[in-house]
């Protein structure tokens, strides 16, 4: 059984794209992997696909999407540190993983949030492995 992940944020043209990602090169055995966000925005960083490239995960296709354009039904919910009131996505486990934009940074900025969201993907797919998540 896969379960189904999304990970949140305002513009989903960063943050929440690296982690989808991350986690779709690393965890596609176990999630169907989604990202939004709660407002529009025209395109995913460049510099965020730059970066992911490095780390062999292409994410030139990739596009802002909202909310309203994944499933309503979400298994498990990351917010990635938007500051903001996400609106209620019904989900069975959530996190807030409270990650600083590198939006407007160096290119080593957007590299350490890459770094760090890898780290986070990893862990919590060994927890949902694992079962130290339950998403019964």
């Amino acid at each position: 059984m896969k379960y189904k992940i999304a990970f949140v944020c305002v513009h989903n043209s960063c943050r929440s794209q690296m982690a989808e990602g991350w986690a779709k090169k690393l965890g596609s055995d176990i999630f169907d992997v989604y990202s939004a966000g709660t407002e529009n925005y025209p395109e995913v960083k460049p510099l965020a696909v730059q970066v992911m490239e490095e780390s062999k995960v292409d994410m030139s296709s990739h596009k802002p999407k909202l909310l309203s354009d994944i499933p309503q039904e979400i298994d498990i919910l990351i917010k990635m540190g938007c500051n903001v009131v996400c609106p209620y996505v019904p989900n069975k486990y959530m996190e807030d993983w409270g990650l600083d934009d590198p939006s407007g940074g160096s290119i080593n900025d957007f590299r350490k949030t890459r770094d760090l969201i890898k780290i986070k993907v990893e862990e919590l797919i060994k927890d949902v492995k694992n079962g130290t998540i339950s998403l019964s």
